[in-house]
């Protein structure tokens, strides 16, 4: 007999609501929920093939523990024996620094990804750290920190009502939207056209998203520091720059234009390949509309100046005063986020408090390049990496130079993956821990409501219970800290535990916290929830800012809403000033490396990466629904740059980049502009050793190994993915 359970989609970061049908322990359909206070009801084709990701064949089923150097059926206890066995023993010998965590992007959509890494590094007491941040959205931590000083004050688009809204390097309607969680994305933009505002985009690619604009810029690719820079100079040489209420919190504005002098229309009309008059006319449209935002992801993040970029987005919000404003750019405020403080000077951010062993690379926000982390494996002496965690983390695929690293794991003394398959990454392990299926754990975003363009609250309780033989996410995650640190036996409750008590004693301690001056016992005694997990959880909804509790959210089930944005500022900001430092130290040491870019000879052919609706990085290629038709792996190319290669349509090209090259299909299209070319990212699945039979079927080719690792964002560390030059030739 059927029934139906609630789900909140954990596939991309739009966080939709589902609604599962279930026949036994079955899910069989899934559509979206109509009642969900944020999605009401929207869903697309990730979510609708949830079923299929959940029930796929290829999962793991139980652990993995390599014995006479081939992974192993074992059992869990026989899992964690070997990692008790093995990893305090060596870090012993070699020191707190032989262990590294990887970390991957799936795990800001679990529960257990949010809750249990930081007890984790905190207890190898190791700085190698390298998560998909540095793959992705780092440059925006880092110009975030610097603004405002705290990397996680990112403010996102008030898409629902705004009346202009610029796009750099983003194509939500494939995407569903990043840094900025908005269900529905595409009828949120629909909806800001029909009210009568502006969408503008800019992308060197006329995506899904582009051909909803009212005007659509192809600029070349990586010059979006140059574009940005000259819209906020012609703000301030034109006067037009009007910060309103935000001139209190500012300071350097002044600093600020001198910094841009020369990043006038003119210079820098040649590099982005647009004309002065277009950059002109967009900055007086920003500036004349009643309200706008700019926002920029992932195509203005992975190139050289990144981090300029990111910085940029949110310079032209603040000088049109529409920073922290209603149809601006707010920040959000989630319900798991520390109870709003009384503003003032915080501890700022830094970068580079210490730096990797081989490179030299600073770390930023606590983390090394994910592109370093085949040479800290690689290079003998101390320090080395010896023993690597890898947490739903795939940098074989993802990261720059996928053979060398393939190399590099292979030579670890011992490696744990959490991870559902056997893929390009895992197959390296001496243990794999396979969590369950998506429907057998719950679920709340504590990521992701972070960055919600309405603040909102959801959770959703385990709609199937665990099989014979499975463990719990969490669990996994609690008995392997348990099992790294020599106190393997111990119950997993403990660890969860030990985070309450010492988050309690925080909280009565604090003046500003609602449990001040209680009694901690007591009030852990109140907390509700079967599990440590949901009782970390109701702690800090109790600790937040809108006096929830868990049991409040399990009689919402389908959410609670929380309003609108609302204005923020200044209690978000924790510069040592307490203002938005507005031209900080490390831009203003960038900006000759972005002048010097103003007379550099473009290359006649750059790569950029696509994203495609049913795809989410490398870990949606084994649901056989969501491969095929356009979803495929090939090289779109314009039809004027196929006629002077000798490319065809459906033909054979190789291409080829720093790190090597690439033999790929063709695919002739005018969606891409001239001198371009774009391949998606997240395949490659040929490895020996990986068990994804769907994937393998249609493996496609490795973007990354195009790179050798070398180009990245300097401030940042963030590896440069897009807008890199290329060569071509075409294959009988």
């Amino acid at each position: 007999m059927s029934r139906t359970a609630l789900r909140i989609c954990p596939l991309c970061e739009a966080t939709c609501g589902l609604t599962l049908t279930l026949e036994g322990g079955a899910v069989t359909g899934a559509r979206g929920d109509r009642e969900d206070v944020f999605s009401r009801g929207f869903i697309c084709p990730k979510g609708a093939a949830f079923g299929g990701l959940d029930a796929d064949p290829d999962r793991l089923r139980g652990p993995l523990v390599r014995r006479d150097g081939r992974l192993r059926e074992a059992t869990w206890e026989e899992a964690f024996d070997a990692i008790a066995a093995a990893v305090p023993a060596l870090l012993q010998e070699y020191g707190s620094q032989s262990a590294g965590v990887v970390l991957g992007n799936p795990n800001v959509h679990t529960m257990a990804g949010a809750l249990y890494p930081p007890v984790l590094l905190k207890t190898l007491g190791t700085r190698n750290l390298f998560t998909a941040s540095t793959l992705d959205q780092m440059p925006k931590h880092v110009s975030s920190g610097l603004l405002f000083g705290d990397p996680f004050a990112i403010p996102v688009p008030d898409l629902d009502r705004t009346d202009f809204l610029l796009l750099l390097g983003a194509n939500p309607v494939e995407s569903n939207g990043s840094l900025c969680t908005a269900p529905d994305f595409p009828g949120r933009l629909k909806a800001l056209r029909a009210r009568g505002g502006t969408l503008v985009v800019v992308d060197p690619r006329r995506t899904r998203t582009a051909a909803l604009a009212d005007r659509h810029l192809a600029p070349r690719p990586g010059s979006d520091a140059l574009l940005l820079a000259a819209l906020a100079h012609t703000l301030i040489e034109e006067k037009l720059a009007a910060p309103g209420a935000l001139e209190e919190h500012i300071e350097g504005i002044g600093e600020l234009g001198a910094a841009l002098a020369s990043f006038t229309p003119e210079a820098v009309a040649p590099a982005c390949d647009l004309t002065a008059a277009e950059i002109r006319t967009l900055a007086r449209e920003l500036a004349a509309a009643p309200a706008a935002a700019v926002y920029g992801r992932i195509g203005s993040c992975t190139v050289e100046f990144g981090t300029l970029a990111s910085w940029l987005v949110d310079v032209l919000n603040i000088l049109t005063g529409n920073l922290d404003r209603p149809g601006g750019a707010l920040f959000p405020l989630s319900a798991t986020a520390p109870a709003p403080r009384p503003a003032g000077p915080g501890k700022g951010f830094a970068l580079g408090r210490w730096s990797s062993r081989v490179g030299g690379h600073p770390e930023v926000k606590g983390e090394f390049p994910m592109a370093a982390l085949a040479e800290e494996i690689e290079t003998p002496g101390d320090g080395r990496i010896r023993v690597l965690l890898a947490i739903a983390a795939n940098p074989v695929l993802s990261a720059p130079d996928g053979d060398r690293l393939d190399r590099a794991l292979a030579g670890l003394d011992f490696m744990i993956s959490i991870d559902p398959y056997l893929n390009e990454t895992s197959s390296h392990a001496h243990v794999v821990l396979p969590p369950p299926p998506p429907s057998r754990s719950a679920h709340f975003d504590f990521a992701f409501n972070g960055f919600a363009v309405r603040n909102q609250a959801r959770y959703s309780p385990a709609a199937v219970p665990l099989e014979d033989g499975q463990m719990d996410e969490c669990e996994i995650h609690a008995r392997l800290i348990l099992a790294v640190s020599g106190l393997h036996g111990a119950p997993p409750e403990a660890v969860d535990e030990r985070v309450i008590a010492d988050s309690l004693a925080r909280a009565v301690a604090d003046p500003h916290s609602p449990l001040h001056g209680g009694d901690p016992q007591e009030l852990a005694r109140r907390l509700t929830g079967v599990t440590g997990p949901e009782r970390r959880l109701d702690l800090m909804l109790r600790t937040g800012p809108y006096d929830l509790t868990l049991e409040d959210l399990r009689q919402a089930p389908h959410g609670i809403d929380l309003g609108a944005l609302r204005p923020r500022l200044p209690g978000v900001l924790k510069t040592r000033s307490g203002r938005i430092e507005l031209l900080p130290d490390p831009i203003a040491a960038e900006l000759p490396g972005l002048r010097a870019a103003l007379a550099d000879r473009p290359a006649a052919l750059v790569l950029v990466g696509r994203r495609h609706l049913r795809s989410n990085n490398s870990w949606l290629h084994n649901v056989p629904a969501l491969v095929g038709g356009s979803n495929r792996c090939s090289l779109h190319v314009h039809p004027q740059d196929a006629d002077r290669l000798g490319l065809v349509d459906g033909g054979q090209a190789r291409i080829t980049a720093d790190g090597g090259s690439l033999e790929v299909p063709v695919e002739v299209t005018d969606t891409v502009r001239s001198g371009v070319v774009s391949l998606p990212h997240g395949w490659g699945h040929n490895r020996a050793g990986s068990r994804l039979s769907v994937a393998a079927a249609v493996p496609g080719v490795n973007v990354n190994q195009l790179l050798d690792g070398t180009r990245r964002d300097r401030l940042s560390g963030t590896a440069v993915l897009n807008g890199f030059p290329v060569e071509l030739a075409p294959l009988p």
